[in-house]
């Protein structure tokens, strides 16, 4: 089976049907909901504040993707899978809060990771409504760490940073960000840039679809490494 390639691809799960854009996010039109994961707004900053010469607008990637998606898709709901800001508060939480007022016609929704440390004061002054555990919406039980799960419903979240290593005939190899879908757990690629990659050891079972060059591509399990 060869691989199949589409700008983006609509499945099938729980009887929804889920979009999996090539922004590394989900679009549930059903819910007029949009689902990212794992932004780690600030990383950039953080990292040159400790002398690691990031170029600044490295990050405006970002602003620029989440805009791109906020126009073409005027979603309802936007809601973040943990890890939204990455360590301590710098200038890029106040471009966060521009960001969310520019948008004020969606709710905006973050159910806490690991790196969601900021100051409450911090979020008070953001749009954002704030989960500290899980959000059940419908079929799906949306949180941050893929062992969170709850009876009867299928869990959506973030943390691990998947990828994949696809291997092609001459043992040529590339490492790309992935949407990893297993029998309870659907797991969305970081959404941020400079977030790395953990390269996973797929199941035949599970189903992959790997985001490269602006399109997301179904990879056949005879593919996995």
């Amino acid at each position: 089976m060869d691989v199949i390639e589409h700008s983006y691809i609509s499945i099938e799960l729980q009887n929804e049907t889920l979009q999996l854009l090539p922004e590394k996010a989900i679009f549930w039109p059903a819910q007029s909901t949009l689902l990212l994961a794992d932004l780690h707004l600030g990383k950039v900053a953080h990292f040159r504040k400790s002398g690691i010469a990031l170029p600044p607008q490295a990050e405006d990637k970002n602003w620029q993707t989440i805009s791109r998606l906020m126009h073409r898709l005027k979603p309802k709901k936007v809601i973040i899978l943990g890890d939204l800001f990455h360590s301590d508060y710098n200038d890029q939480w106040e471009n966060f809060i521009l960001m969310t007022d520019r948008f004020a016609q969606a709710e905006w929704i973050l159910v806490k990771g690991n790196h969601d440390t900021l100051r409450q004061s911090h979020y008070n002054r953001s749009n954002l409504s704030i989960n500290d555990y899980a959000l059940p919406m419908g079929p799906f039980l949306l949180t941050h760490e893929p062992d969170e799960v709850v009876e009867d419903l299928y869990t959506l979240c973030g943390h691990i940073h998947p990828g994949l290593r696809l291997v092609g005939p001459a043992r040529q190899s590339m490492r790309v960000p992935c949407f990893s879908f297993s029998e309870r757990v659907g797991i969305l690629p970081a959404f941020g840039v400079f977030t790395g990659l953990h390269i996973l050891q797929p199941e035949l079972t599970d189903q992959l679809y790997v985001v490269a060059e602006n399109k997301v591509v179904e990879v056949p399990s005879k593919l996995f490494v």
